[in-house]
């Protein structure tokens, strides 16, 4: 598993055939596919696994309706493959969900249209689940939704996880098949000699700086994408494509008080853009906002007040006897997506959702693309490394192997994503003990979301956390109360409710 932390002078020690730099679902991809074709690969991520996007996107493993409204068939078709993959191989993790679009009289798109849409949707997934619901039906469905012109809804079917346990899962699975990976190591620099590329590495929990090398180091990165290539691109090679980093935030909302069955697809009223309503690990999600992300990307991303305003004007206008506040938020999540610019400036909704693969000096980096065709993303960066041939890339692409199998000894929590069994001891003790833990917040905002989810931040479970980490981690109680104090800052700092006066970043 991921159990034990090894030195960078072990690591040091062996010949790798790839490192991977970016612990987000793209690298846990990339890992896991190298490993499973039998190569040996280290994935160094320079914070916590799933630390930036990966644990803060939207949920949705899905095909993108509105990438069909803009001519991108091919990704469609590609993701709607790759989420029946998930579904049939992580059943639990992945689960499907039915969604709702309400359609009001007068308001694009009617009926048919919609009708058209979702018909060639379930054509390019091998399914047929889509309907229409009457009027009636759609109010019983969702009591309290704004009736005013609504004429039905279409119904129709994508899937929920959880990422960041997604991310994690990909990491277990690459152990089993020899792949390794090591969180808070941070590289510092690269460089090409002699047909290999070394890297610098910072061990940021040991305090220690050594150096790896291989004969490819691929670049998944996400958002940081172009730092780690900065001191060796663009010189003689392709233009660097550019990353436009968007945040996306969400709220997650007391299920008491917006209570949904069904995860919605509502339009703003400010300017029309389509955001999620929709019921996950036992609370309700709100989301997501789509701007430039002009903040230092060394720190976490945070929700601006005039988002959670954005969020419940859109709330507060679909349902409008909900009449929610600040108060009924739960806590908040934004994350930075690593979209490829198109260069024309254009609304940050309108980019497109593509991935690009680029390579510069032995330096192949990854970068944009979505949550769900992350194996994709993946085979596309090792043939661009020269670690798969175009034969065996075409071959892994049409594969419909199993990519996840059952892990040995593993209580079956760990392969769900339900709320109801986040505490449970049995989980608790198999995240400690398999799951790279190094500070209270990879558990509590990462391996599980107690922290996201509680109105206390998990503070009602301190004792039976204080007792496991010390019994499971060796954390005497001076250390208990400096992981307690960091993270109770970083809830507050990044993941609490801002103030309404606070300014849109």
């Amino acid at each position: 598993m991921l159990a034990s932390r090894p030195s960078l002078a072990d690591l040091a020690g062996q010949q790798w055939d790839l490192i991977v730099v970016g612990g987000g679902i793209t690298g846990a991809g990339v890992l896991l596919e190298a490993a499973r074709q039998g190569r040996k690969a280290l994935l160094l991520e320079q914070r916590d696994f799933a630390w930036g996007t990966s644990s803060r996107s939207s949920k949705m493993v899905h095909g993108g309706l509105r990438y069909i409204a803009q001519g991108d068939v091919r990704l469609t078709r590609d993701a709607l493959r790759e989420r029946e993959r998930l579904l049939r191989d992580l059943p639990g993790l992945v689960e499907r969900a039915t969604y709702l679009f309400p359609l009001r009289k007068g308001r694009f798109p009617g009926r048919w249209p919609m009708t058209a849409v979702l018909s060639l949707y379930d054509f390019l997934a091998g399914i047929r689940d889509h309907r229409f619901l009457s009027r009636k039906e759609l109010l019983r469905r969702v009591p309290g939704l704004d009736d005013t012109g609504l004429s039905g809804a279409m119904s129709y079917t994508d899937a929920l996880t959880d990422d960041c346990r997604l991310v994690i899962r990909c990491l277990l699975e690459a152990a089993r098949v020899g792949g390794r990976s090591l969180n808070y190591a941070r590289v510092t620099d690269t460089r090409r000699e002699d047909g290999v590329t070394r890297v610098t590495v910072r061990d940021e929990v040991a305090g220690e700086t050594g150096e790896l090398s291989a004969p490819v180091v691929i670049n998944a990165t996400g958002a940081w994408a172009n730092r780690l290539g900065a001191n060796r691109s663009g010189e003689g090679g392709a233009e660097t494509p550019r990353i436009r980093p968007l945040r996306g935030s969400h709220l997650f909302v007391d299920p008491a008080r917006l209570p949904v069955d069904d995860c919605l697809t509502v339009m703003h009223p400010r300017d029309g853009r389509p955001v999620f309503v929709f019921p996950w690990e036992g609370v309700t999600c709100v989301g997501t906002t789509d701007l430039d992300h002009g903040d230092d990307l060394d720190l976490e991303a945070s929700a601006s007040g005039a988002e959670v305003d954005y969020l419940l004007e859109l709330i507060n206008g679909q349902f409008p006897g909900a009449g929610l506040t600040r108060d009924d938020v739960l806590s908040t999540m934004a994350g930075v997506r690593p979209v490829i610019a198109s260069g024309d400036g254009k609304d940050p909704s309108k980019e497109r959702r593509d991935h690009a693969v680029w390579e510069h000096d032995g330096l192949v980096t990854v970068s944009g693309g979505k949550l769900t065709t992350f194996r994709l993303i993946a085979l596309d960066a090792l043939a661009a490394a020269g670690l798969l041939d175009a034969r065996t890339a075409r071959r892994a692409r049409r594969s419909n192997a199993p990519l996840f199998r059952p892990l040995p000894q593993a209580p079956s929590q760990v392969d769900r994503f339900l709320h109801a069994v986040q505490d449970d001891d049995a989980l608790l003790r198999w995240v400690l003990e398999n799951e790279a833990v190094v500070h209270l917040d990879d558990l509590l905002l990462r391996r599980t979301r107690l922290g996201l989810l509680r109105r206390d931040g998990g503070e009602g479970l301190a004792e039976r956390l204080r007792a496991l980490t010390g019994e499971l981690l060796g954390w005497d109680e001076t250390r208990w109360r400096q992981e307690w104090a960091r993270y109770q800052d970083l809830r507050a700092r990044f993941y609490g409710v801002p103030p309404a006066e606070r300014a849109a970043a």
